[in-house]
């Protein structure tokens, strides 16, 4: 007997254990129901994945559970918002039990590692989408956003860039010495919250890196009033990055390869030393709008523009 849409939910998305004393009612009722604590604001964001559109179709569903929570995740952590709780909405083609599983495993999996509670969604029929919604909390008036850069900052990214990008040509082909790294960047990705948290009181302004560097640096720019110079020789790029560059000659990749989900952030240079030591600087702020790139001593704008759904 195929399983009804309450029994898949009890079977495959209730076995956590309420962790977050926020979570005052979780899975079971029409609504959640949350305690937000004094001094806290929530932050909320939603993602959406589309088979064919985010993800291929015989990707595999432990690695999409992971990801689809990742994601969510890593818009918190460039808030520097500690995530709370998620809701999840799932619709698929047909009932298929291993594949459930796997998902679930993958999706659970992440969330015990960060005492994420799933406190609900729904589940429908129809093409294969899958959709977050995230919660988080950050202290009141401190969260980071992208429309304070000043001019002077220093730029920040969180860790190395490319490799989701190097990960998405092996996918499709490309032959890669040192696959498994851009891989699992590409597949499973990690959420920079750690980080996120750490730059509160440091950071002016700060973007998630989930459309390409050049693209999400832009999102300050824009919202900032800004421009900035980024140093090429600066930029943090993994053994295997640098080596599908000298194969291919394709430098550019890097800098607009979306899914890093590595934090992009600008501080001011008197609060520089207490940048996190894994972060590297790539760049300045400056007056003049636009997005430069130096690159050997020779200065070139990029263009800012990222994927677009509905271009």
């Amino acid at each position: 007997m195929p399983l009804s849409e309450f029994s898949l939910i009890q079977r495959f998305f209730t076995q956590q254990a309420v962790k977050n004393a926020s979570t005052c009612l979780g899975i079971g009722d029409d609504c959640a129901l949350l305690a937000i604590p004094n001094g806290y604001e929530l932050a909320i964001t939603t993602d959406t994945m589309v088979e064919n559109v985010h993800f291929f179709k015989d990707t595999n569903p432990e690695q999409l559970g992971h990801k689809l929570l990742a994601v969510n995740l890593s818009d918190l952590a460039s808030m520097g918002a500690k995530p709370l709780s998620v809701t999840l909405a799932i619709t698929l083609p047909s009932v298929n039990e291993a594949w459930l599983s796997a998902f679930a495993k993958g999706f659970l999996t992440l969330a015990e590692r960060y005492s994420v509670d799933l406190i609900g969604g729904d589940t429908t029929a129809g093409a294969l989408t899958l959709t977050v919604q995230a919660l988080g909390l950050v202290p009141r008036g401190r969260a980071l956003t992208r429309s304070a850069a000043k001019v002077g900052d220093f730029i920040y990214l969180s860790g190395n860039i490319g490799d989701a990008g190097l990960g998405l040509k092996i996918t499709q082909g490309y032959d890669c010495t040192q696959p498994d790294n851009a891989l699992k960047q590409f597949n499973q990705p990690d959420p920079a919250c750690d980080t996120g948290q750490m730059l509160i009181g440091v950071a002016n302004a700060c973007i998630d890196i989930s459309d390409g560097l050049a693209s999400d640096l832009g999102h300050i720019l824009q919202q900032s009033h800004v421009g900035a110079c980024l140093h090429w020789e600066e930029l943090p790029l993994s053994d295997a990055v640098l080596s599908y560059i000298q194969d291919t000659g394709d430098w550019i990749m890097p800098l607009v390869a979306g899914d890093d989900y590595q934090l992009c952030f600008t501080v001011s240079p008197e609060k520089a030393s207490l940048v996190p030591n894994h972060c590297q600087k790539i760049g300045i702020i400056e007056a003049q709008h636009g997005l430069r790139l130096n690159k050997s001593g020779i200065i070139q704008t990029l263009e800012v523009k990222g994927y677009e759904h509905f271009s």
